[in-house]
């Protein structure tokens, strides 16, 4: 009976955790149908059966498996009969083991809730009623952590909940920790003037929409852009200002090769690929779906499928191979209103981009005082690959290339 096991659906995930069986036990399945949602360390991803049969599970929803651990089964079907009843149980005798000091049976047959030692104690001091706390251990038997949710401490802060993170948070806490705990960065600021780059936007948008275009953006452009009807009906995307960022990056960091590299093992890795990941804010967490051969593809096949993955990442049908292979970062809070802010280092990569808010300002030119447009850029590099004078250059090269914007367009 061919066993399933926890696969790898991310370049750093080490384990995942079993959201829900989209499969009952027992049930027949086939090859390519969803089986499973799990979460990783970047996203909640479906993954499929690889054979026909009949599916018998082993690992619960809500179990945490390490890459590689059996999850359950496809095989012949079997006959209801005691002996698969014996092997249901083993994923709640599992669980059970991994929670023994902290999930023991208490029930006594009588119509006991069942709850452990130490949930009841907890339960009793902070005055809580058992009956109102829903279990998550093995049988539905409550454990400390049902009871710790309904528990808020009281002090000099007031009424205080304790929130567990889901798994996509505990990563980005993890990896921003190991970030400023082990990289050596620095950052550097620069001010670029937009006004040809809105201008070019400008009669982008005029050529593409023809007036019937539709908005799907903020006011700056600066996340979705806009989308019109091409000659052929399709939708054609107007590129906003993060993709000219983005396309920008792309042309830079291949003039510039350790700036799309990375410092592991106490060598220099220099990547072949131009691989451009965004930063984008979705169900309380933070995703960055990548854009690959950032440097070879046009603005406009940027700005498609910029909108193509942000709303893959809003729908939660983002895949594995969408997050991973990044070489690079950019992440914008213009759309925020944010002026200017330095953004944290996705390891092992070299730099990250932060891109602020355009705005409209007054400005001297030739004796005169007249509107200007200016956007903030900050690059923040690992110092022990990317030295301050080289960081300098790349990012004078990117302002260069926002501030002359049809070099965007060859």
């Amino acid at each position: 009976m061919p066993e399933i096991v926890m696969p790898r659906l991310s370049d750093s995930m080490e384990e995942g955790t079993i959201i829900r069986w989209l499969k009952k036990d027992g049930e027949a399945v086939s090859k390519g149908e969803p089986l499973a949602e799990v979460e990783t360390d970047k996203a909640t991803v479906t993954f499929d059966a690889d054979a026909d049969g009949t599916l018998r599970i082993f690992a619960g929803e809500g179990e945490t498996v390490p890459i590689g651990g059996v999850i359950a089964s496809i095989g012949d079907a079997l006959p209801r009969s005691p002996a698969p009843a014996q092997a249901g149980p083993a994923a709640p005798a599992r669980a059970a083991a991994g929670n023994a000091s902290d999930a023991s049976d208490t029930a006594d047959g009588a119509g006991r809730v069942r709850a452990s030692p130490l949930a009841r104690r907890i339960a009793r001091e902070s005055e809580i009623d058992l009956r109102a706390v829903s279990g998550s251990g093995p049988g539905g038997r409550i454990v400390k952590a049902d009871v710790a949710k309904q528990a808020p401490a009281r002090g000099a802060k007031g009424l205080v909940t304790t929130v567990q993170p889901s798994r996509i948070q505990v990563q980005i806490a993890q990896r921003m920790a190991e970030s400023k705990a082990t990289v050596p960065d620095f950052t550097l600021h620069a001010e670029v003037a937009m006004e040809h780059a809105v201008e070019l936007r400008t009669q982008l948008r005029e050529a593409a929409r023809g007036g019937d275009g539709e908005r799907s953006a903020a006011p700056d452009g600066g996340a979705l852009g806009e989308r019109s009807a091409a000659p052929d009906g399709g939708a054609l995307a107007v590129p906003s200002y993060n993709d000219m960022v983005v396309r920008a990056c792309g042309v830079a960091l291949r003039e510039h090769p350790r700036a799309n590299a990375a410092y592991r093992d106490g060598a220099f890795e220099l990547y072949e690929r131009v691989n451009v990941g965004i930063a984008v804010a979705a169900h309380d967490s933070l995703v960055v779906p990548t854009v690959f051969d950032a440097d070879r593809k046009s603005l406009v096949e940027i700005a498609r499928e910029t909108r193509t993955l942000a709303e893959r990442v809003r729908s939660q049908r983002i895949t594995p191979a969408e997050l991973s292979g990044g070489t690079f970062t950019v992440s914008n809070l213009g759309m925020y209103g944010v002026a200017s802010f330095a953004a944290i280092i996705n390891p092992p990569q070299a730099a990250i981009l932060a891109v602020g808010e355009l705005r409209e300002v007054p400005v001297i030119r030739e004796g005169q005082v007249v509107p200007g447009s200016r956007m903030s850029i900050a690059l923040t590099c690992d110092h022990r690959i990317l030295y301050g004078a080289p960081a300098a250059e790349f990012l004078a090269r990117i302002r260069q290339l926002l501030e002359q914007p049809l070099y965007l367009l060859v």
